[in-house]
């Protein structure tokens, strides 16, 4: 076909096109100044799980870009995060919790530039309509004055001391006539922050709601806080892989998993969510917040975690998935569910006052490493401890989509 005047025009409008973006792209035209690709100064962190989405979301990188900044994250267990193969050659480590990150403080004190608090989720319990009815016909569950649904922890946790199974519930025939014991499903206890919170939660429970503050006030309530977990078998390593059966397997595999809040409201806001029909959260009472901290080891790590601190439109962008912006932007995470009409399914944070407070560190310690006992007693596999972070996968296809490798 022979071309006409206009074609060739459109090429060569073309061909400048292309020109012009690799102009742009190789001399960091337009963008802001730095030392990586483009002008961009490269900053590496490592992230709970439950983040990831987050610092993968295209209008999160757009915002730290226009600060001169090209964000790239591995995955860890939070608890595990200390412990990994060169975790400080990061910017920075951001688990799901301040005990998580004095952890890390603990263990390189050296390499520690800053910590920083930039937002919070509190724990709930991603369940479904016909489980916590059947709770509330057992005086386990009920509706606060907005009609969101709560568990009592304290008859929760008399259920499973009891050894209570589902099926011995007033009213179980034909709703969930299950013969497996009342149990919420959670993370391996050695490895994810989610499934130490709900330790800490319980402990507190069982100590007459007061943080435990002995070895002694442990070990009193040790063998009902073992069983927790123990009892569950196997479970996974961070706080994705519960919840992913939960949406994928349904009701009669996962009936109840403890959850940050932000994962039931980052897929409810999704486009095709897993969310469907029946599926609620309810909020255990007491419940506790989880302190997204951040432990930066190098000034661009800071910098980043100041971001997250004080730019409006990253508040935002955290509260769309699923987080609360603490500080300056505290208003943001109400602000959002106002516009998205969710205020009456999620509470605003003024309205928790039911707490539970974690116990110290090293009480925490504690009773992790006694609870690992008893997993090696049971015969449950050992705990996958990790030696680098697991790399990020963007684009779903199985490898790693980092331009370094997402490891150290």
């Amino acid at each position: 076909m022979k071309l006409r005047a206009p074609h060739l025009i459109g090429i060569g409008l073309l061909v400048l096109g292309i020109v012009a973006v690799l102009v742009v792209q190789l001399t960091g035209l337009g963008r802001a100044g730095g030392t990586g690709f483009g002008g961009l100064t490269e900053v590496r962190g490592v992230v709970g799980s439950e983040k990831a989405e987050f610092f993968q979301d295209p209008a999160v990188r757009e915002v730290f870009a226009e600060h001169g900044y090209e964000v790239n994250v591995s995955k860890s267990g939070s608890w595990r995060m200390a412990t990994l193969e060169g975790v400080t050659d990061h910017d920075f480590a951001f688990p799901a919790s301040e005990i998580a990150a004095q952890n890390i403080a603990k263990t390189h004190p050296d390499a520690v530039v800053s910590q920083h608090k930039p937002f919070f989720s509190p724990l709930a319990v991603a369940t479904f309509e016909p489980i916590v009815e059947l709770l509330a016909a057992n005086g386990v569950a009920s509706k606060d004055a907005q009609g969101r649904w709560q568990i009592d922890m304290a008859a929760y946790l008399e259920l499973v001391d009891d050894d209570v199974r589902w099926n011995q519930l007033t009213g179980a025939a034909g709703v969930y006539d299950s013969p497996r014991s009342v149990m919420i499903t959670s993370t391996d206890i050695r490895t994810s922050n989610s499934a130490g919170m709900y330790l800490a939660l319980s402990a507190y429970v069982l100590n007459g709601n007061s943080v435990i503050a002995s070895t002694a006030e442990a070990d009193a309530n040790l063998s009902l806080l073992t069983k927790l977990f123990v009892a569950q078998g196997y479970a996974g390593a961070s706080s994705t892989a519960p919840f992913d059966d939960y949406l994928s397997q349904g009701m009669g595999a996962v009936p109840m998993v403890f959850v940050y809040e932000g994962q039931f409201l980052e897929e409810q806001l999704k486009e095709r969510s897993r969310i469907r029909d029946g599926m609620v959260l309810a909020y255990p009472s007491p419940t506790i917040f989880s302190v997204h901290t951040g432990v930066a080891f190098s000034e661009e790590g800071r910098e980043v975690m100041e971001l997250l601190e004080t730019d409006p439109r990253l508040a935002d962008l955290l509260a769309e998935h699923g987080f609360r912006p603490q500080g300056q932007n505290a208003a943001a995470f109400d602000e959002f569910l106002e516009r998205e009409q969710l205020a009456d399914v999620y509470p605003s944070a003024t309205t928790f006052v039911n707490l539970a407070q974690e116990p110290s560190y090293e009480m925490l310690d504690y009773l992790l490493g006694r609870i690992g006992e008893a997993y090696e007693v049971s015969g449950a596999p050992p705990v996958v401890i990790e030696t680098t972070p697991e790399p990020v996968d963007e684009n779903g296809d199985g490898t790693d989509d980092q331009p370094d490798g997402g490891t150290p």
